[in-house]
């Protein structure tokens, strides 16, 4: 068995805009979860179990990253990644809400060889 996570396109998003804000070069970088499914299948394994977040979930996962990014500021200001990590914290939540959120999903897939 292979355990594999991976983003997918939960819409196809409308513009590179909206790819750029999932974090992705172009709309080719992530697949539809059908597609994805398929290439699995493409690759000579079976999907046996999935576990797909929800938007809910992805909330989740992505907020505690804020907060992690804020008290790594707050405790090294001198950091050198310290303008990067500004920057994220300064758009993330927006760029999720506006992007991630409704046009990017993540998966956790269970694989077998066939």
């Amino acid at each position: 068995m292979i355990l594999v996570g991976e983003p997918y396109w939960r819409l196809e998003p409308p513009d590179q805009t909206t790819v750029e804000g999932c974090h992705a070069t172009t709309k080719d970088d992530f697949l539809p979860l059908a597609g994805l499914v398929e290439s699995f299948g493409q690759l000579g394994f079976d999907v046996v179990k999935m576990v797909l977040a929800d938007q809910d979930s992805w909330d989740r996962y992505v907020a505690p990253q804020w907060l992690n990014i804020r008290r790594r500021l707050d405790a090294n200001p001198d950091d050198e990644l310290a303008a990067e990590l500004c920057a994220e914290l300064t758009t993330g939540a927006a760029r999720h809400a506006r992007y991630q959120r409704e046009y990017l999903g993540w998966g956790v897939f269970v694989l077998m060889a066939r």
